[in-house]
Order: structure tokens, then sequence, then C-alpha cells
């Protein structure tokens, strides 16, 4: 009981629930292993009464927890308001420099009247303070003590002074109710960035495919977003890591995915012989993955990138773009120094920093501020790239939004970062060292799965104020018309696996998620972005609830999409829930087409991955195909009858359109019936995972200007974005000249 109880105090899990009708103990070990992460020493019984002992003290000597949150136009938290009479609370603003406000008391009778505080932001019906039947995102004045004068938005230090105790002070967060929604009903794609290359790329697509592709969709096709990978920055060293979703760094984006040409100083280069040898190379990297069957090689891709940017680091900025770097320089401060110092020490020992000389390990110590002098010029140089690729994203959500895309750039917010990488290195004490992020096991995969991310410590985070989350979500959401957020349960807890051990052996551990939903609602609000999560998967009972509540958009599969606790048939159109993101696949999914024609199942089968006989995953297979395709010919959305792959496909998303989601996604792949995944979860050098290009439904590779295009594409599209024929026109008979 006692290691059960310290395990409790701290958010560790020693049960799970697989189903509602099972559940299953955590084994002791990892429990312990756990808890030492998180600074906890349980290893003997005397040290579990210790710490337990330690623990409860501290929990019971606490006027408020380690974090306060105050939605804007909500009643304050039990904390605060039931502080003891006659306390006293200061609040220390999070600008610096900003004048504190006036401190705020308690009464120090019994009651104290309310009054009515105003609205500062939206709530949905269920919120505590709506008067029922009131309009759908309007906000009513919620009664309030009349001691409470609430600070402006931010996340601020609160001490607070209660007669005959000590002081004590915690993390302040004010935010907003709701982070701010899309303004209307929209359609957009979904697209792996590298994926899409144009005659223009370098090996695979870049920042400049990414503006185009925006903007050409924005103008023809009505499209209210384009949704991509994660952009984070790579772990540096060849080979690399493909793919997206383990990053080195997720504060940064990564240079390789800058348009060369498009630097300013690209045009003032001094030696453009080797300017154009690099692009005659890039346009052979090209060639091959296009027109020869080579898989896109971003080591390659990034060699010549490098190479052609240390020339144009080395062409004098201008006055102007002098004083922007400068100021960039400032506002990322530590943070970016830090990365790119990272970035310096990998080139000369290597992308793992555990395995640096022992000195080189401390970002803090004299010898890294000794190496820091020394790699002056390499260090300044990443910063330089991290500022092109900033300036390149702000200039792809601004062609967006020209372009009429009423969200514009949708970023992917990866779960984690690699181990040996520059946020790990940079931020040690905020990381749990000898853990990784997984799933338990599920119906899907009864082993588990371990994906080798360090999580954050829930414990760190408090205590810093959020600071690496805000940071974080700073950095992303300044050039992002919204953000999703890969896993986003992670945000209420997380599968941790103690390293040496399996996924099997894991346990979950709990975030503080009203803190992180409010940093997370606060930093939105502040870059008027919308938020969307991928909530597949095992998802505890009330997270979408609780994310629906704050504004966040859900992901909804339409394969996914059942009636699970009852018929487990399709459900209607008219069933869908309204707050997400509605689509037919993802990047780790099978694309539209072969899931409609059981290509996916072959794939499986070739590559040894199927639990069960061919024939039998096929059949079960169909009969799932069969079900959608019988409800979308029933509703009349399948006119051109069954047996056509691209009707079909089309047919799917005019499904989509019927249902009230707020976002209609459509996997760029889908518009010409690219059969191929272009990542197969459990596989690794079985299959070129994060490497494909863009291919029709011969698996031929297909450029951004092809795809453009392509009649495929525009059938699909008419779907979503009928054309609408300004008065008088007409259609001139097939051949006609224009006269």
């Amino acid at each position: 009981m006692g290691l059960s109880r310290l395990a409790a105090l701290h958010g560790v899990a020693t049960s799970y629930s697989p189903s509602a009708d099972a559940t299953v103990s955590v084994p002791d070990g990892t429990v312990v292993a756990v808890l030492a992460a998180l600074g906890v020493d349980a290893a003997t019984p005397e040290a579990v009464r210790e710490a337990l002992a330690a623990a409860e003290s501290a929990a019971g000597s606490r006027l408020l927890p380690p974090t306060v949150v105050v939605w804007t136009g909500e009643p304050l938290p039990a904390a605060l308001a039931a502080l003891p009479p006659g306390t006293e609370l200061t609040v220390r603003p999070e600008e610096a420099g900003s004048p504190p406000p006036p401190p705020m008391r308690t009464p120090d009778g019994d009651t104290d009247p309310a009054v009515s505080r105003p609205a500062g932001g939206s709530v949905p019906d269920s919120a505590p303070g709506r008067v029922p039947g009131s309009a759908p995102g309007a906000v009513d004045p919620v009664p309030a003590p009349g001691w409470w004068a609430e600070p402006p938005l931010g996340v601020h230090r609160l001490t607070v002074r209660a007669p005959e105790r000590p002081a004590e002070s915690c993390t302040l967060v004010v935010a907003p109710a709701r982070v701010p929604q899309p303004p209307a009903r929209s359609h957009g794609f979904l697209v792996q960035l590298y994926s899409l290359l144009s005659a223009r790329s370098w090996g695979m697509g870049d920042l400049g495919d990414l503006a185009d592709l925006a903007s050409w969709s924005g103008r023809c096709l009505g499209a209210g977003f384009v949704q991509v990978n994660p952009l984070h920055a790579a772990v540096l060293g060849s080979p690399t890591d493909p793919s997206p979703y383990r990053p080195s760094s997720r504060r940064f984006p990564d240079p390789v995915h800058l348009r060369v040409e498009s630097v300013p100083e690209y045009g003032h280069a001094p030696d453009r012989t080797t300017l154009d040898d690099l692009r005659r190379r890039a346009g052979e990297l090209s060639d091959g993955v296009l027109n020869k069957g080579a898989l896109i090689d971003r080591d390659a891709v990034w060699e010549l990138k490098r190479q052609a940017l240390v020339l144009l680091v080395d062409v004098p900025l201008t006055p102007g773009r002098r004083a922007a770097y400068c100021d960039f320089l400032a506002e990322q401060g530590q943070a970016l120094e830090d990365h790119a110092l990272w970035c310096a020490l990998a080139e000369v020992h290597g992308s793992d920093w555990h395995t640096w000389p022992a000195g080189l390990r401390d970002p803090r110590s004299r010898e890294t501020a000794r190496a820091r002098g020394e790699l002056l010029d390499r260090v300044d140089f990443h910063c330089r790239l991290a500022w092109l690729t900033d300036t390149q994203l702000a200039d792809a959500q601004r062609a967006a939004r020209d372009a009429g895309m009423a969200v514009g750039i949708v970023h992917d917010l990866a779960v984690g970062v690699h181990p040996g990488g520059a946020d790990t290195w940079a931020q040690q004490d905020a990381f749990a060292h000898g853990m990784s992020v997984g799933a338990p096991p599920d119906a899907f995969n009864a082993r588990g799965q371990d994906w080798g991310l360090p999580p954050w410590r829930p414990d760190a985070l408090a205590a810093s104020g959020y600071a690496p989350f805000r940071g974080l979500l700073r950095g992303i959401l300044g050039r992002a018309g919204a953000l999703r957020i890969d896993h986003v349960m992670g945000l209420f807890r997380l599968w941790w696996v103690p390293q040496g051990r399996p996924p099997t052996e894991g346990t979950y551990v709990s975030q503080d998620a009203e803190a992180m939903l409010a940093v997370l609602v606060l930093e939105a609000h502040r870059a008027g972005a919308v938020v969307m999560g991928e909530d597949l998967g095992t998802v505890e009972p009330g997270v979408c609830e609780a994310l629906a509540r704050r504004g966040v958009l859900g992901t909804s599969v339409l394969w996914f999409e059942r009636d699970w606790s009852g018929t487990g048939r399709p459900l209607a159109p008219e069933e869908w829930r309204e707050d997400c993101l509605a689509t037919a696949t993802t990047h780790d999914l099978p694309s539209t087409a072969a899931r409609l024609t059981g290509d996916h199942v072959t794939l499986r089968h070739r590559l040894g991955l199927l639990t069960r006989p061919l024939d039998q995953e096929r059949t079960e297979d169909g009969a799932d195909t069969a079900q959608w395709l019988g409800l979308l010919s029933r509703l009349g959305l399948l006119p051109e009858g069954g047996g056509d792959e691209e009707a079909a496909v089309r047919a799917v998303h005019r499904f989509l359109l019927r249902t009230p989601a707020r976002m209609a996604g459509v996997w760029l792949p889908d518009t010409i019936g690219d059969r191929r995944p272009q990542n197969l979860p459990g596989t690794w050098d079985e299959y070129p995972n994060w490497r494909l290009p863009i291919a029709d439904a011969e698996g031929h590779p297909v450029t951004l200007e092809e795809l453009a295009a392509s009649p495929r594409l525009h059938r699909l599209m008419e779907v979503l974005h009928p054309r609408q024929e300004p008065p008088g026109a007409r259609t001139a008979p097939p051949g006609a000249r224009p006269s």
C-alpha cells in the first residue's frame, strides 16, 4: 500500500485498464524505476516510508498546488476560493517591467459579496456560468468573490500570505476559456512536405513548394488550409532518422526545408560556378526520385543545401536584414544559442551528446563555454539557418492568407524528441532520463510500443512555470494558422517505459492537464491560431470532452467512425462530432485507394506483417469496406455505382462533407490515386517509410506542377469546391478554339 500511495501522489499509475472490463497491474519494478526518474527513491521499504512521509507532509502543508489555473469568465478554482480569511495575494506579472497589480486580500469575515467578472472569452454551453439557452460561444458574467481582481492573461507568479502561516508561491496561469475557432467550415490538403517535389525542388519538397501549394489551392480550389508533417529540426549526422516525428528539437525548424534560391543573398553570392554546380546535382537528385525509382535521400539533399548555404551566409546582410536578424536573435535568446551550439558540437563530436567529452555534456559548464567561443562561427551559421527557415515559414503562411485561406498552414507538433538531440541536452532537468514514451498493449499491438522519446517530467515543468512548453508553442504558433498536436492525449498522461524493459512493462504518468491545457489555450490565443489534436487510439475517459470544452478540435478518420458501443456499424454522417478535422486517412494509414481495393492487406502480407492467414484478412477487410460502400450508396453519394475506385474515393469525400465537421482534410496523395502509405507502422528497413514521393495510381511520381494539372485531382476537388461559372459564361465544347 505504501508504494501505491507514494506512486499516486506523484501521478504514477500502479494499474491500468486496456478495456472497460479489464484491469492490469503494473510491476513494482516499473513503479520504482519511474519514481526514480522523478527523483523519488522507492528502492527499499524504508525509502518508500521516508518518501511517502515527505510527500504527504508537503502536500498537507501547502495552501496551493504548484500551479493554479484561472479561466477567464469561469469561477475561481477551489484552491483560491478556499483560502483562509485575511490571506494576502500578490501577483508578479509575466512581462518583465510590467507594474504588479495591487495586492488582494480575502475578507476577514465569513461572507464576501460576489461581483460579476467581465466576459473575457467564450465558453461552451456546458461550462459553469452558462445560462441555459444562451447563444453558443457567448459568455455570461460569472459570480466571483469581491476581493478578486483578475490579473491580465499570462503565466504569473502568485504569492499568498495567510495569517500565522509561512508565505508560499505558485505558478498562476490566466487563460481565455477557449482557443480561437475556424471562422467557417473549410476543406484543405494534408501532405508530407518532403514528398511534394516540384520542378524547382532540390530532391525533396521544400518551403517554396509549400507556399506554392497553398497559393494555388487557396486561389483555385477554395482550400482553407494545408496541413504538413512536423518540420522540426532533425538530428544531424548521416544516415539521419528520416522520421519527422523523432526530431532533435521541436523548438526550431529544420533548414533542410529551405528553398535556397529564395534566400535574398542567393543573387549576390560571388561563387556562381559552385552554386550552379550544386543546383545541377540537386536536379539529378530530383530526376532520380521522379524518373528512376530512387527514394528521397534527405542526407544527400542536406549536404547540397549545406554547401550552398555556407556560400550564402558569407554574403554581407543589408542593414535592414541585419536588423531583422538581430531582432530574431534577441527574441529567441538562450534557447536558440543552445540549439545552435548543440549543432556546432554535433558536427565535431557526433549527434548523441551522451557520447561527448564529459565536460561538454553539461550546457552550462566551463568546457562548454570555452567551446562556444571556439565554435563561434559555426554557432552563428546555425543561428542564421534558423532565422532563414523561420522567415520562409512566415512567407508560406503569408502566401496562404493572401490566397484567401481562412486558416493557412497547419503545423504538426511531434510527441517528443530524440534522446540524444538538442532539446534533451539543453533542457536536461526537464526530461525523465532512462524513460521512453510509448503505448500500452492493445487490440492492434499486443506487444505495446516504445517510441524511443524521453518524456518531460511533470514536476520539472511545473517548477519552471511550464517554460519549455511555452517556448515550444510560441516558436511554432508564431508562423502557423493552426497547430495539430500528435497524440494529444499526452497533455493528460503518457505511457512511460523504463529503459531495458519491454513496452508491456510500462505505466501511465499523469500530467497536470489543467495547466497544460491552459498554457496551450493562452499561447494559441496570443497567436490567433486554431488547435486540433490527434485523439485516435486509446483515449482516457473525459479527455475528448475536456479538449472540446477548451475549443481544441479532434480528429475523426472515416474508417474508425463506427458505433463501437452498439451495433459496430459505420456512423451516419449526422452522428459525427462537429468539433473535429474529418478525413479519410492519415500518414500512418493506408491511402483511400489502397483501402478500397485491399492493396494495403496485400502489402502487409508481402512484408510478413499479418498475424492471420491472408484469406481471412482479406475477407474481414472486404466486409469492412463493403459496409462503408453500402452506406455511401444508400445515401446517394455513389451515383457511379460499385467497381469504380476513383468514384468511390469521391464518394468518401462527399460523405465527409455531409458530416458537421468544422474542417475536412483531403490526403493529397488521394487526389491522384496513390496507393502507397507514407509510413507503415511496425516496419523499419522492410519499407521505405518517410522517403516516398507522391505518385499516381500506377506508382509514377508526380510533381506539384503535374498534380495541379491532374484531371483526376480536379474531378475530386469538384466535390469539395464546385466551380462557379460567372453570369453569362458557358462552357465551350471540346476542341473549340478561343475567338
